[in-house]
């Protein structure tokens, strides 16, 4: 039997990475060109001057896909992955459509309710877990988060550009191709979906109720909590520490970006090969709270801040990468679209406290109180992280 570290991937594995990154990318890519113009656009839309029907219409896809991605997780335990898949990309299209159509703000948030309840991350992240096995699967989760991450820095340099040529039913109008053709890609390009395996003497309450899922979610609401409300304080500091224009900040997410893939991926091939996977885990937790801490002491240094901003995007992708790997390692197999639907739940409960949190704190308290409440809840997590079982790590016979 070959070890972790010298058993490549297959060229199955390879290509169920491939297309399931490429069907995260094709979707979030039309989300993310809406995110930098749609607070402008929607001022030419009827009833688009009420900021807090602007602010629904945004947080309107959140609220439905927390809402959904349980059901739709349960859903592909049950009648498969891909036809829930399919069925999920068919809703977000119609509701790119609805948008895109719209004759008022209240049918775009219509249409982000739609988009929304296309809930199918939890799906696709079983899929991937399914087709892979666990010495490369981190790697895969990584291929997605890196898709997801790379067509999120893209949108902040090329969604300007679109909204000039296109004006925003354009841009919805293009969100909704690319998910009839992230259906082309679950159809013709990723790999056939295993069989189910039958739930039977498998309790979803005592799933529900395990405590390494239980820290796992916690750590995916802690982290994306934090994301939210960084982004609260840090775009003004980057203004008024750097002198940098909004338009002009992509210059340092893009770099922070695209240098955190190249350190993340040394990272999790380390933790892979040499079965280090909650040292690393353990390790990314930490420079996630030195980068809270930094945040609150050291961000009106411009190139402190610049490395600070850096730093949290090499954190956050490794753990971005590792939270689903660990979720469906340690989760029965024929429950991993539940347990990744409750994950991503919770994935998004943390964006929306996040967001709110972090407003609360600078509006009432300072900026300051954003990276002391995130430095508390890094500490808190690096205790869970710590404490955390080792993964199972066992080695599977190689798929077709």
């Amino acid at each position: 039997m070959l070890s972790p570290g010298n058993d490549p991937m297959t060229s199955t594995e390879r290509r169920a990475g491939v297309g399931l990154a490429s069907i995260f990318a094709l979707r979030m890519l039309g989300l993310f060109l809406i995110l930098p113009v749609f607070s402008v656009a929607a001022q030419r839309l009827p009833g688009g001057d009420n900021l807090t029907l602007v602010g629904i219409a945004l947080g309107a896809y959140g609220l439905t896909q927390a809402i959904f991605q349980i059901p739709f997780g349960i859903a592909s335990d049950r009648i498969g992955r891909k036809p829930v898949i399919v069925f999920g990309l068919l809703v977000f299209a119609l509701g790119c459509f609805v948008a895109a159509f719209a004759d008022d703000i209240y049918m775009v948030i219509a249409g982000r309710i739609l988009q929304g309840a296309g809930a199918i991350s939890a799906a696709v992240t079983a899929l991937a877990a399914d087709m892979t096995r666990e010495q490369h699967r981190t790697k895969v989760m990584a291929m997605i988060g890196s898709s997801i991450g790379v067509v999120f820095a893209g949108s902040l340099v090329f969604a300007p550009m679109l909204y000039a040529l296109i004006g925003l039913s354009g841009l919805f109008v293009a969100t909704g191709v690319l998910s009839l053709l992230a259906i082309v890609v679950v159809t013709r390009v990723v790999p056939p979906a295993p069989a189910l395996v039958p739930s039977r003497g498998v309790g979803h309450a005592e799933m529900l109720l395990d405590p390494q899922l239980l820290r796992l979610n916690f750590g995916i609401f802690s982290l994306h909590l934090m994301q939210m409300a960084m982004f609260v304080v840090i775009p003004s500091a980057l203004t008024s520490v750097g002198g940098l224009p909004l338009s002009a900040h992509w210059k340092i997410y893009l770099p922070a970006v695209l240098v955190s893939f190249v350190l993340m991926v040394p990272a999790i091939i380390y933790a892979e090969r040499r079965a280090r996977v909650k040292e690393v885990f353990v390790a990314a937790v930490a420079l996630l709270l030195l980068t809270q801490v930094g945040f609150a002491f050291g961000r009106a240094n411009f190139v402190l801040l610049t490395l600070l901003v850096l730093g949290f995007f090499v954190a956050f992708n490794i753990l971005e990468a590792m939270l689903p790997s660990l979720i469906s390692r340690f989760a029965p197999a024929q429950l991993r679209g539940l347990a990744l639907g409750v994950y991503n739940t919770t994935q998004a409960a943390g964006l929306f406290a996040g967001g709110w949190l972090g407003g609360y704190l600078v509006q009432n308290v300072s900026g300051d109180a954003v990276f002391i409440v995130g430095g508390v809840i890094a500490l808190m997590w690096l205790g869970l992280a710590g404490s955390m079982s080792a993964p199972p790590s066992r080695v599977h016979s190689r798929p077709a």
